[in-house]
């Protein structure tokens, strides 16, 4: 049954508390019970909302509304804020578990069933109130159908002045307002997907063009993404329609109101601190409000609407979809706390609530009639057309279910390593100069006896001829971790004072058992990157690791990667620092660094530990052949001139098999084998990549999104369907896949090689052949038949 609920908290504050109305009865009629009660005074509940209040607005995520002033100086952790929300949770559950107010409580308990479906509306003109999370009140969580939404005290029903307010479609006005530092575009995507819309985008319109259309249409819908603020002094609403245009509700207040006059039934600003909107609303009678009632993050407001849209245009009840995707964002809050406790419904009393199937003169799933004339060949068909597009709904999800698992990914690497290969070749980084330590030096160092491939005559030796040339910064790939034979005082001052000079370690690793290597004990913390590789499961290296947190016990305690330090100690000098996004991603000049996920392209659940970006490799037909080397024997006997060494990169590293430091790589030796390569090539690489990226504006790898993938494979599997349907001879069914594959596998190059955009293609290959499979089959057996 469905029942309407009224709480009505009257006159009072926190100090003397409230008195308390409670209304109970079925929707649609007059309510059939009414007692009253009362909130105890209880001015610590307040202040545990605003210091809660406080923390959360000062964490460090991202799409903080224009003008929020910080607080404090220092960011909050999200445990903290989390921990915080819980003790709120707490006190204001034993606030509302009074003996004052368990009259209302216990008439609840009495007259409510877990089956019924629950609207609540909370009643009262205390803004301080309003912002309260009410649904954290264990009542509310006691029954799945229930929710709550906020009400102003005065209300009236909306007088229509047009008799026709449905139409087949449903008539969507979304304002896409300023989007400095958030993605919009997301919100624009998620609504284009809805079914049997008519949607008018404004993006960043002007002030003029947005009341044109609020008054020359009639709109059901009304929509906005972008910043938003709430002036709590004199709880006026604020959003920000363009880059130099801020409008209060009262502003619009005109327009406003001829557009709920002509049916518009629901506005949603998915923006942040929002609960001044929908009070200045109120006054023009809107039917329902959502909004956010703090800053709310730029993900968590794209997941709450593409959950709410889903579950309200199923025909549900408007309040029971504001639930049901409220309660899926607690999947986010281990990044973004207390996103539960964002989206709230303002709601108009004398309206009813809205249902999606209310917006149509025909409900979509009602069609009408097919008329007597129809042809049966045209409905024979648009079966087939419509058996088509189930199975290749059905095959994309099953491929995408599969693929998440990672059933797909060694299929998948090893189609993207072939593409890799057949990229154009480039020219060697001239910017980078690589020493090698072959097999030779180290037999010739031995009467030096050096304790690993370098020894420290031979090393000082080579720094001071490089530092000499004027080579720009200096990395040495190779384990020192034992101090300077006191003989070679000079070179422990060389590496001690040196600004160009980089050492390396190797961080321990608790999973694999692996100690770490200790740094070099003359090298400062500064002066110093980690070695560590990020591997795939076949061992080979296809992703780049520039930075994570070492463990405490790791006798390495270097941040960043060895690449990391030098390419960054170039590009200073070229006037690039690195800097940080809002979201916390990386950014050298006007490129983004931003870090994989355990579910990137062709990678599922794979160990996405600190700060990793796809290995663009630099095209050639060896990976050795990323710049110019010489052998450490050349540069000592003098073979090296000062030009090829003066403002460049010089990376010292071992390519003597004894020493193991050897890595698979996506190309392949004339054997047909993967090419493995020394680890100081491995380094250039890396390095190669983040300078080409800041300096050239070389694209990095990317990959899309997961929908843009999904409608990408969808796409290909809707093809091979439509294949079998229309092409009945066997012959040209398979040179039409024939063509497809190979358009399919042209298409994925292309976007590598022109966008740097790993596109699938094996889940891809596959939806189009089981689906023209399944196709296949099923028209055998209706022939048949």
């Amino acid at each position: 049954m469905d029942k309407l609920i009224i709480l009505k908290l009257g006159e009072g504050n926190f100090e003397q508390g409230f008195t308390v109305t409670l209304q109970i009865g079925d929707e649609n009629v007059r309510p059939t019970v009414e007692i009253t009660g009362e909130l105890p005074p209880n001015p610590e509940i307040l202040r545990d909302y605003h210091r809660w209040q406080s923390i959360y607005r000062n964490l460090r995520l991202p799409s903080r509304p224009i003008g929020l002033a910080k607080e404090l100086t220092q960011a909050p952790s999200l445990e903290y804020c989390q921990q915080v929300s819980e003790e709120f949770k707490v006190s204001f559950n034993t606030w509302l578990a009074s003996d004052s107010f368990r009259s209302i409580r216990e008439k609840l308990l009495e007259k409510l069933m877990l089956a019924d479906n629950i609207r609540m509306l909370l009643q009262t003109k205390d803004l301080r109130l309003q912002k309260f999370p009410w649904h954290l009140w264990d009542l509310i969580e006691r029954y799945p159908q229930a929710e709550i939404a906020l009400s102003a005290p005065g209300y009236e029903q909306v007088n229509l002045n047009r008799i026709a307010t449905t139409s087949d479609k449903v008539k969507i006005l979304a304002i896409l307002g300023n989007s400095q530092g958030i993605d919009t575009k997301a919100d624009q995507a998620l609504l284009n997907l809805l079914p049997n819309t008519d949607i008018t985008f404004l993006v960043e319109p002007q002030c003029l063009d947005l009341t044109d259309q609020l008054w020359e249409q009639n709109w059901q819908i009304l929509f906005f993404a972008g910043h938003s603020s709430t002036q709590e002094t004199n709880q006026t609403g604020k959003i920000y329609i363009n880059q130099t245009e801020s409008l209060t509700i009262s502003q619009l207040k005109y327009a406003l109101k001829k557009a709920v006059e002509r049916g518009l039934k629901l506005a949603i600003f998915n923006s942040c601190d929002g609960l001044g909107l929908a009070w200045e609303f109120a006054d023009l009678h809107i039917p329902q409000i959502i909004v956010m009632r703090e800053p709310v993050p730029d993900r968590v407001a794209q997941q709450f609407l593409k959950y709410f849209l889903e579950a309200f245009a199923r025909g549900g009840s408007i309040y029971l979809a504001v639930r049901e995707a409220r309660e899926r964002l607690q999947g986010l809050e281990n990044q973004f706390p207390c996103a539960t406790w964002l989206p709230v419904i303002f709601q108009n009393p004398a309206e009813m609530p809205l249902n999606w199937r209310e917006l149509f003169r025909n409900p979509p799933n009602l069609p009408a009639s097919l008329s007597q004339t129809t042809p049966v060949r045209r409905t024979t068909n648009r079966l087939g057309f419509s058996l088509i597009l189930l199975t290749s709904m059905v095959v994309t999800v099953i491929l995408i279910g599969i693929r998440y698992l990672g059933v797909l990914q060694t299929l998948e690497l090893s189609a993207f390593d072939q593409l890799v290969r057949l990229r154009p070749p480039e020219k060697p980084d001239s910017r980078l100069l690589i020493v090698t330590v072959t097999e030779e030096d180290v037999q010739a160092q031995k009467p030096e006896k050096p304790q690993g491939s370098l020894s420290d005559k031979s090393l000082a030796q080579l720094l001071e001829k490089l530092e000499a040339y004027q080579a720009q910064v200096i990395g040495l790939d190779i384990y020192r971790d034992y101090p300077v034979d006191k003989d070679y005082s000079a070179l422990a001052k060389r590496m001690r004072k040196s600004d160009r000079f980089v050492g390396v370690c190797q961080l321990s690793d608790s999973q694999t058992g692996k100690p770490g290597v200790k740094p070099p004990p003359e090298v400062s913390s500064h002066n110093l990157g980690f070695s560590d590789i990020a591997v795939d499961s076949d061992n080979v290296v296809r992703r780049q690791l520039l930075a994570l947190t070492p463990a405490p016990s790791s006798p390495c305690t270097a941040p960043y990667a060895l690449n990391v330090q030098l390419a960054l100690r170039y590009l200073y000098t070229k006037g690039i620092r690195l800097q940080f996004t809002p979201d916390g991603a990386w950014q050298l000049g006007k490129v983004t660094f931003k870090p994989i996920e355990a579910h990137a392209g062709g990678y599922q659940r794979v160990d996405a530990f600190g700060h990793q970006i796809l290995l663009n490799y630099r095209s050639s037909p060896s990976p050795e052949a990323i710049a110019p080397s010489m052998t450490l024997q050349q540069v000592l006997r003098g073979k090296l001139n000062a030009n090829a060494v003066k403002g460049k990169i010089v990376i010292i590293g071992t390519t003597a098999e004894t020493f193991g430091d050897y890595w698979l790589t996506p190309y392949i030796t004339p054997q047909g084998k993967l090419q493995a390569i020394p680890g100081v090539f491995l380094q250039a690489q890396m390095v190669s990549q983040l300078l080409s990226a800041a300096l050239d504006g070389k694209p990095l790898l990317w990959t899309w999104p997961l929908w843009g993938e999904v409608i990408w494979v969808w796409g290909w599997s809707f093809l091979g369907g439509l294949f079998t349907a229309y092409l009945h001879r066997f012959i040209y069914l398979s040179l039409a896949g024939g063509i497809a594959i190979i358009s399919l596998y042209v298409s994925c190059f292309i976007f590598l090689i022109v966008y740097s955009c790993w596109v699938p293609l094996i889940p891809a290959m596959l939806a189009l052949v089981v689906n023209s499979l399944i196709a296949t089959t099923y028209l055998n057996m209706k022939f048949k038949n």
